[in-house]
């Protein structure tokens, strides 16, 4: 594992898989959005192998600095072309679909599904053979919840973008596959369920908890493993027995 790209890597699983990443080898960068002292914190932690980059990836001129910046920063630490994508970037509205504004529903869009494209057409522009492509999805899009339209709708998207990418990206060795969490314990979670409503999820899960970022990121570590060369166009639930 040489070069990584991870989008929304400042916090909850993305900044759990550039730990990840970087604690098995990898030179990362990672984009954020606003939270900058967070950003620094995660390039601390990964002692050197970790670079922040300030990217809105919702938007094609930002993705393209993003990933410009990555080939600079793999070329001067010597990690080659870009080898991985995390496509992790994603927000929610919690809006119930009469009350859901078009304002808010392009902009749920524009960060889980646009996003995730356009990164993945960058990274089919760079990536050698044998790469890995990995996009965090949601079991959302198989046990949606109300008020979940507009999120259940774009990681759905999501996963359709990863099966056809899969498809023409095969013959070149490099292998595209979706996470789907559970619910994880992240400030997504946490500010839009009740403490209440978290430990009775945990108790509907077979392990008898919710996910951590930890686990979702050594799902992630599995799929970009050598191990992991025959699985392609697939969505891994990491849910604990949920679903």
């Amino acid at each position: 594992m040489q070069a990584a790209v991870v989008t929304g890597g400042s916090r909850g699983i993305g900044r759990a898989v550039v730990e990840r990443l970087a604690g098995d080898g990898a030179t990362v960068v990672f984009a954020y959005v606003s939270d900058e002292r967070a950003a620094r914190e995660v390039e601390e932690a990964c002692g050197g192998r970790a670079v922040a980059v300030r990217a809105d990836v919702a938007r094609p001129e930002e993705v393209e600095r993003l990933f410009a910046t990555a080939d600079g920063v793999f070329a001067d630490h010597g990690a080659g072309p870009l080898w991985a994508l995390v496509n992790n970037a994603g927000v929610i509205d919690h809006t119930p679909v009469g009350a859901l504004t078009a304002e808010a529903f392009d902009r749920v869009m524009a960060v889980n599904a646009r996003a995730a494209f356009l990164a993945v057409r960058e990274a089919a522009r760079r990536m050698g053979d044998g790469g890995r492509i990995v996009t965090v999805s949601s079991t959302g899009t198989a046990w949606p919840s109300a008020g979940e339209a507009v999120y259940a709708a774009s990681k759905a998207a999501v996963e359709q973008l990863t099966r056809v990418a899969s498809r023409e990206l095969g013959r070149r060795g490099i292998t595209v596959n979706a996470v789907s969490p559970g619910p994880t314990d992240t400030d997504m979670l946490r500010t839009g369920a009740s403490p209440e409503a978290v430990a009775g999820v945990a108790h509907m899960t077979a392990l008898g908890r919710v996910g951590t970022p930890a686990d979702i990121a050594a799902v992630v570590a599995l799929l970009l493993s050598p191990d992991a060369a025959w699985l392609t166009g697939q969505n891994l639930v990491a849910d604990g027995g949920l679903v």
